[in-house]
């Protein structure tokens, strides 16, 4: 079956996954289909946003409309990474020591606060995120797929928290801020009386295996030539932005064009498109620019602002 045939009849499963998710994630469809593509792409996602706008909801009805374990990670300061990944115990019985699995052999993750883990046990959870096996005492365990970590941040809490190097940013594929709730929408979740109980009740409408396949149907979404140029032309432009010191990686421009054709599948689309480099250029590539000057007051605003500008003076290819 070609491409697009293929897409064709993935289109209705995969827009009736976002729909499902949007029942309990109300308003906010663009999070959700970015949510969906870093998914798709095989990417991690970090969200940085206040508590209370839907952070674990979002990571919950994802892992519920797939059919995917969850678990939930509370990070705290005292947290070590084998609380994480696991630890070998003793069997009195035996005498021999047996691996108890951590919270990790999960499908999908919700790292929730992963800035107020320290850097030892921030590095144990994204070299799990990157490797996607654990390695204790010399025994090697691969990890469930697939396999989704979606970390969290407060942007606005500092006291008592380790922030991400740029190193382990460059990990997750997208960065995402939710936001709060327009007033008709904020109003239909009141309405409806959305709690978190009625997410755990979410049913699902696909299945592992099945997102497996649209995983490995992603990477044959036709990219052409003069899309990858176009893309290139974004990626280069941030290393020699102003105030910006470190650009896009190589490993950036990859995510890119992974994310994108992860969108254009979601578009119901058999080729990305330079308006799909356009939608992600800011959630994939603006968490990854590292600024000169460290006296700007919020580096991430600052950030997104670069990659928007850089994308009005870069010519479009028709």
């Amino acid at each position: 079956m070609n491409t697009a045939a293929a897409t064709s009849r993935h289109s209705q499963p995969l827009a009736h996954l976002q729909a499902n998710i949007e029942r309990v994630f109300v308003g906010k469809e663009q999070v959700v289909q970015n949510a969906l593509a870093c998914l798709l792409a095989g990417g991690h996602l970090l969200i940085e946003d206040v508590p209370g706008v839907g952070k674990t909801t979002l990571a919950l009805a994802l892992a519920k409309s797939t059919g995917c374990s969850f678990q939930r990670i509370q990070f705290t300061s005292d947290m070590m990474p084998s609380d994480i990944l696991g630890v070998s115990i003793l069997n009195p019985k035996t005498q021999e020591f047996e691996f108890r699995r951590g919270p990790i052999f999960y499908q999908v993750i919700l790292a929730d606060e992963l800035n107020r883990a320290t850097p030892r046990t921030q590095s144990a959870l994204l070299e799990s995120m990157n490797e996607r096996q654990v390695t204790i005492d010399n025994q090697t365990l691969a990890l469930p797929t697939p396999f989704f970590v979606v970390a969290t941040q407060n942007p606005h809490e500092h006291h008592g928290t380790f922030p991400l190097p740029e190193s382990q940013l460059d990990r997750f594929m997208m960065r995402l801020s939710i936001g709060y709730p327009d007033e008709a929408s904020e109003k239909a979740i009141l309405a409806m009386g959305l709690e978190h109980e009625s997410v755990r009740h979410l049913e699902a409408c696909v299945s592992p295996v099945e997102l497996l396949k649209w995983m490995d149907e992603t990477r044959r979404v036709h990219v052409a030539s003069v899309v990858d140029d176009y893309l290139l032309r974004v990626v280069q432009a941030t290393r020699t932005a102003d105030r910006v010191e470190v650009g896009v990686s190589p490993r950036g421009a990859m995510a890119l064009r992974r994310a994108a054709q992860a969108w254009a599948l979601l578009s119901n689309r058999d080729h990305v498109t330079p308006d799909d480099i356009k939608a992600l250029s800011v959630p994939v590539l603006a968490h990854r620019l590292i600024f000169s000057s460290d006296q700007l007051e919020d580096t991430s605003s600052h950030a997104e602002q670069t990659i928007r500008s850089l994308l009005q003076k870069i010519p479009v290819p028709l």
